[in-house]
């Protein structure tokens, strides 16, 4: 590049970050909105179901039923309420003051000591489907573990002829946390790559400021990279300090490399910008570029990402869709990164993929980006 190119792309890297220095939007959007997200889904979102409230019903409490009973007091997924009758554990249920009722009826105690396959009925409030299948889970978690725990007690061993052991790989201490980080880091790249820049260069062309720009000597690609570098740097500077908290802060394992994430991140980046700066393009109003930006970018990469929704879970047509959302590579990524480590047979298509749209969106603003008002 000549002296006097190398000037005038380091004169409109200056004015940028001056603009960035003196606009408080741009920098809460880089730097508050990762800290306020991160805190929000670290401490306040958690997929993990913990003090579920159960009503104890027990007919005849005898030591048999108590016992079985004291497993959901020692259990951290429970906060157990006890109730004297069904009728009043069912109107509890009806009130919400509880989301499942456990019942014991008056010959558990009985029935057990003679082998009869005594019955346990559990009643589960199926408004929230995901709770509910949750709640059954663990009541019967609890009904095989004190069997085998009674059954150790008597000196005896329970016959099945399937003995099951469970691993659990990746996240063996299966927290939700571990698994919404990851996945937020790509929301905040996303707003941080589209949703500044756009917002950013439509205010210039609603100000006047582009017009004056494109009257100067000044290239279209100088335009382009003299904005492209300072918000680059801001991105990643919004990545460091997401990377710091989720380390330091919510203790999310990194089994994979840093420069391999960094370096993920970065084209990442390099492709949210190029959405921004299309978005821009086309729609030179700020409102509008927001509206478009939110729409496009931001609720794509929040729920078409796979970041919480299973995307096999969703509709064929929607699958088909979500291969149009950089996100959904992104977070494939950051999630094999974080918890499972450098499994290059997934990053490498993963990252082709997002290489290939950020030439894309880069190339239709190029080509978009010409040296007059039209």
């Amino acid at each position: 590049m000549k002296p006097g190119r190398n000037m005038r792309l380091a004169g409109l890297m200056r004015k940028e970050y001056l603009q960035v220095l003196r606009d408080p939007s741009s920098i809460a959007i880089a730097f508050v909105l990762p800290v306020v997200l991160l805190l929000i889904f670290g401490y306040g979102v958690s997929l993990d179901a913990t003090n579920i409230r159960i009503a104890l019903v027990i007919e005849q409490p005898d030591n048999i039923a108590r016992n079985f009973a004291g497993s959901f007091d020692q259990s951290p997924y429970f906060a157990p309420r006890s109730f004297s009758s069904i009728q009043e554990a069912e109107t509890a249920l009806r009130r919400a003051e509880v989301d499942g009722i456990v019942w014991l009826r008056s010959d558990f105690g009985s029935g057990y000591l003679q082998n009869t396959s005594p019955p346990i009925g559990l009643i589960v409030n199926g408004v929230d489907a995901n709770t509910a299948r949750l709640v059954e889970g663990y009541v019967q978690g609890i009904w095989f573990t004190w069997l085998e725990q009674q059954m150790e007690l008597a000196g005896k061993k329970m016959t099945s002829p399937v003995q099951l052991e469970q691993r659990i790989w990746y996240n063996p201490a299966v927290r939700s946390t571990d698994f919404l980080i990851p996945g937020i880091l790509a929301v905040i790249m996303t707003l941080i790559g589209a949703l500044l820049t756009a917002l950013v260069i439509a205010r210039e062309w609603e100000r006047g400021t582009m017009e004056a720009l494109l009257v100067t000597r000044i290239s279209a690609p100088e335009i382009l990279l003299g904005k492209l570098i300072p918000y680059f740097f801001l991105g990643m500077g919004g990545l460091g300090l997401s990377l710091v908290m989720a380390q330091f802060l919510f203790h999310v394992p990194m089994r994979g490399s840093l420069w391999l994430l960094l370096a993920s991140s970065a084209l990442f980046l390099w492709v949210a910008l190029g959405m921004g700066f299309f978005i821009s393009t086309v729609f030179r109003s700020q409102f509008v570029a927001a509206l478009v930006a939110m729409v496009s970018t931001f609720l794509p990469a929040f729920i078409l990402s796979g970041f919480i929704f299973d995307i096999r879970s969703m509709p064929v047509i929607i699958q088909g869709l979500t291969y149009l959302i950089a996100a959904r590579y992104y977070v494939t990524i950051l999630q094999t990164l974080f918890l499972v480590g450098d499994v290059w047979s997934v990053v490498w298509p993963n990252a082709a993929t997002l290489a290939l749209m950020g030439f894309f969106f880069h190339g239709v603003v190029y080509h978009k980006t010409k040296k007059n008002l039209q």
